[in-house]
């Protein structure tokens, strides 16, 4: 079976990761009625954390989400198999379709918690916090350069006026002095 095919039939209900009655008859190619009376049969292996039936609303909402009703009414609420329960069906339905389908299905569930642990990185978002973190920090660069940029210029014009002065002073000291001392003609 398709993988993906089989992650799209897994459903959030009740914080579990739940399977459907009428999904997994139609993956193990019987009818609903003989899967749901296979687990009837076989109770005690499916406690509440491996299976439960669905309220009328939680199913209700969950048509409500896929916007489709492959069912016009059912007569009784499906039951929702956690991977436990899933687990469990390949016990009940003793069959080698079941004992394939159930791997693939094993396959996908453990897929389906890889990909909700290890989310796959968007590119394009993280490249778009990347540019938007270095526009941040050139920006601050830049008015720190501003900054330092016109605080430098006047203290260049200081040392400009002072070097003026000190040449000023130099020229005047440049030219000959008196002998200071006793000459001798």
């Amino acid at each position: 079976m398709e993988l993906t095919l089989i992650q799209s039939k897994i459903y959030e209900i009740r914080g579990q990761r739940v399977m459907l009655d009428f999904d997994l008859a139609e993956m193990y190619g019987i009818e609903t009625k003989y899967l749901k009376r296979s687990v009837k049969n076989n109770i005690k292996r499916f406690p509440s954390d491996f299976m439960f039936e669905m309220t009328k609303n939680e199913f209700d909402s969950l048509r409500c989400q896929n916007c489709t009703s492959k069912r016009g009414g059912t007569r009784y609420m499906p039951y929702a198999f956690t991977e436990l329960g899933v687990s469990m069906l390949s016990s009940v339905l003793n069959s080698d379709i079941a004992i394939e389908v159930n791997v693939s299905i094993m396959r996908a569930f453990v897929a389906v918690r890889r990909l909700l642990a290890n989310p796959p990185v968007d590119k394009y978002n993280e490249l778009k916090t990347e540019v938007q973190e270095l526009k941040e920090y050139i920006e601050e660069v830049f008015t720190d350069y501003n900054d330092l940029h016109e605080d430098t210029r006047m203290q260049l014009e200081l040392i400009n006026e002072s070097l003026a002065e000190l040449q000023a002073n130099r020229k005047l000291s440049d030219k000959p002095r008196n002998p200071i001392g006793f000459i001798s003609p």
